[in-house]
């Protein structure tokens, strides 16, 4: 996985989780909701770089 395309992942993982955290501590569904997509996002990010990784081994 390149550097940056992992670094992008842990970033959008860790916004997602934080803002998820946070929707849940106001009481504001929509921005739990939207943290919840952002770490998906990031997930996806991260599993998509590692099989492209799999592949070239």
């Amino acid at each position: 996985m390149s550097a940056a395309e992992k670094a992008k992942a842990k970033a959008e993982q860790t916004t997602g989780k934080a803002e998820k955290e946070v929707g849940r501590a106001v009481g504001n569904e929509r921005l739990e909701a939207d943290g919840v997509v952002r770490e998906s996002k990031g997930n996806l990010r991260d599993a998509k770089e590692s099989g492209k990784d799999a592949l070239k081994d």
